[in-house]
């Protein structure tokens, strides 16, 4: 079932399915999930972003793949930044620290622009919680309607634009901070590979606010004290 899921294009959610339950048995040491590799490196290049975003994630799970870190390496060109994002996060598995402004990346807030000029005539509010795709806005120009969406997982922090109003192409409408998972991950990374320049991304989120819990808070001072001490020794 797993191979015919894998080489099913009509539906890249079965694609998808199919290789997060391939993620979870290599994470159990699984020998038979080896038989699916090939297609795991192949589906790098897939055309829909998610699938090369689950399938990024997928080959930092076993370190030893054949092709998967040439396959990561060449991720980190993705025109998607979750790709690139989760495809560094995988490299640190493999000692690999090439990917490491894109991890910096994923701790800093997206900023959204108008593709097109339009008039605004539905927008999110800030506040909300935006999953990766989703809805920021809408703009009308003409006949046609225009949809901006979220490159990333997070919080709206804040919207430039209600409805009613114009905007011109190229002008920033929103600015999304990333989600905590995204956060908790990049951070657990720079505690193995970062760098004394990544530290303003990383004290940003050892801050006494109402959005950053606990946890975040404490590992964003973990990895602070960690990249000090490897310049140290340095």
């Amino acid at each position: 079932k797993l191979g015919e899921y894998l080489q099913d294009e009509k539906h890249p959610r079965h694609i998808q399915h199919a290789l997060v339950q391939i993620g979870e048995r290599m994470a159990k040491r699984d020998a038979q999930t080896a038989q699916w590799y090939p297609e795991v490196v192949r589906l790098a290049a897939h055309p829909v972003e998610e699938v090369r975003n689950t399938d990024a994630w997928v080959m930092g799970q076993d370190n030893t793949g054949p092709g998967f870190h040439e396959a990561l390496l060449r991720m980190l060109n993705d025109p998607s930044p979750m790709v690139r994002g989760n495809a560094a996060l995988s490299l640190v598995r493999f000692g690999d620290a090439s990917g490491r402004q894109q991890i910096v990346a994923l701790l800093e807030p997206a900023k959204i622009q108008a593709s097109q000029s339009g008039i605004v005539t539905d927008a999110s509010r800030v506040g909300t919680t935006i999953h990766q795709g989703g809805l920021i806005a809408k703009l009308q120009n003409g006949t046609q309607t225009f949809e901006v969406r979220s490159p990333i997982t997070g919080r709206l922090r804040t919207l430039a634009t209600s409805v009613g109003q114009s905007v011109s192409s190229g002008s920033e409408i929103a600015v999304v901070d990333p989600g905590t998972e995204q956060v908790w991950e990049a951070l657990r990374a720079l505690y193995l590979i970062g760098q004394m320049n990544d530290l303003p991304a990383v004290l940003a989120y050892q801050r006494e606010l109402p959005e950053i819990p606990d946890h975040i808070r404490q590992q964003a001072k973990e990895t602070e004290k960690a990249i000090r001490q490897r310049a140290q020794q340095q």
